[in-house]
């Protein structure tokens, strides 16, 4: 009995462990409170039903919602139906062949809603709408990191006793890296008029909190980082396979540089990679060059490159994390906002390009890629070349994690010799002398 009971105690650890593993997924150390919540707001009540704005906030520092957008579902809980919508649409009308005269906008149990188009007629749009479901990330611009819509649903209540929340959120954005919580009632949000001077407030709100997880996301990296110094010609590509080995690849996602011509001019832009051949595999490449040192400063040249013959990269913002982002002077042509995940500690920088300038990272070619320089000033307690001290501990693309180097392929200072220690033949050579001397 003793024996069955401690196998299925380790049986319960070893499930257990798993459940932890699953739960930590969406967790960012470099944002601990990033998040996607919907509030739903009910503003008015009708006949059959009510009409509700719904609001979209992307609190997420630096991980926004590209094209081709977000799309919004969830399930109704009863017999609701759409009866038109502002801002935004859903995707099916449904089967809505009981209604007689004119028919609701949907009448699917489970609707998908899509963001409107920019230049949608103007008795068609609300604010925060009608941008294609793209959504900046909020330390980016926060100004354009909500998306709204006004929905009138019908058949579902017309009371607070009597009206039920949509179950089953799912946001895509636009690939499936979200997970969503079941909607919570919060304190009705209160709204201003234009004036400032008079203030109402909903008649009921519920919030969904939507949290991101790359391994959802993505079977694979999406990006890599190479590093390269002025004290060493040493080249660190990245890693081999780092988002994937051209062996395992799809037939037709990966082609060679020099039919590259044919590629561009074929016009193909589906938002499916296509991507050149390359040991990496990735579609994003950063390489970080340390390029010069100065007697109090010290400067770094960041290139980053597109290996997607498929894909422009709108909005795209990198993220770098290195404890001299404390102490940046200058930056030549990236924007740049520092971003303390924790108190106190400032080693956490966004970078992302100038407007009608560089805030396109157009797909692989001549003109598919961006770069800057980096002025540091050198903090006297902490500067070094010495062990890699000057690359950084981290890089994210679009808010996804990019492969490392292993540490110990870092370019090194001239004077250390790392890999001439630790070599069997230089051993063995060594030991070869030292006995021909004793001899």
């Amino acid at each position: 009995m003793k024996i069955l009971l401690s196998k299925f105690s380790v049986l319960f650890l070893f499930l257990l462990s798993w459940t932890s593993f699953t739960t930590t997924e969406a967790y960012d150390a470099l944002d601990p409170t990033g998040n996607i919540t919907i509030k739903w707001d009910i503003l008015s009540w009708t006949p059959d039903g009510y009409v509700a704005r719904v609001t979209i906030f992307n609190y997420q520092q630096y991980r926004h919602i590209e094209s081709p957008g977000w799309q919004l579902g969830w399930t109704w809980l009863k017999k609701e139906v759409i009866w038109n919508m502002v801002g935004a649409q859903a995707t099916e009308q449904g089967d809505c062949s009981k209604f007689k005269g004119d028919p609701p906008h949907c009448c699917k149990k489970t609707p998908t809603v899509v963001d409107l188009l920019p230049g949608t007629p103007y008795n068609h749009q609300i604010s925060n709408c009608c941008r294609g479901g793209v959504v900046s990330a909020w330390a980016q611009d926060s100004a354009t990191a909500v998306s709204a819509f006004q929905i009138s649903v019908g058949q579902s209540g017309t009371t607070n006793t009597t009206v039920r929340a949509p179950r089953n959120i799912t946001l895509k954005a636009p690939g499936p890296g979200y997970t969503c919580g079941p909607a919570k009632t919060v304190a009705p949000t209160k709204f201003f008029s234009d004036d400032k001077r008079r203030k109402t407030q909903a008649m009921l709100t519920w919030n969904m909190t939507c949290t991101y997880s790359q391994f959802l996301a993505k079977k694979s990296p999406t990006c890599c980082v190479s590093l390269s110094s002025f004290y060493n010609e040493t080249i660190v590509p990245c890693p081999t396979c780092s988002c994937g080995c051209q062996n395992n690849s799809q037939t037709g996602t990966c082609v060679n540089q020099k039919i590259a011509s044919v590629i561009q001019a074929s016009g193909k832009n589906n938002h499916q990679p296509l991507l050149q051949c390359t040991q990496h595999m990735c579609p994003i490449r950063v390489h970080w060059h340390v390029k010069t040192n100065y007697k109090e400063y010290w400067r770094v040249k960041v290139a980053i490159t597109n290996f997607n013959y498929n894909m422009n990269y709108s909005l795209w913002n990198m993220v770098a994390q290195h404890p001299n982002f404390d102490n940046v002077t200058k930056l030549f042509s990236f924007n740049y906002k520092p971003l303390s995940p924790y108190a106190g500690i400032n080693d956490t920088a966004i970078l992302w390009g100038i407007k009608f300038y560089n805030d396109m990272l157009s797909q692989a070619g001549p003109l598919g890629n961006v770069q800057s320089e980096i002025l540091f000033r050198k903090s006297p307690s902490k500067f070094t070349l010495d062990k890699g001290w000057a690359f950084p501990r981290r890089i994210y693309f679009n808010g996804d994690n990019c492969v490392m180097p292993p540490p110990d392929s870092y370019p090194w200072l001239p004077n250390a010799t790392p890999k001439l220690a630790t070599s069997p033949f230089i051993v063995l050579l060594i030991t070869f002398f030292s006995v021909l001397i004793l001899m």
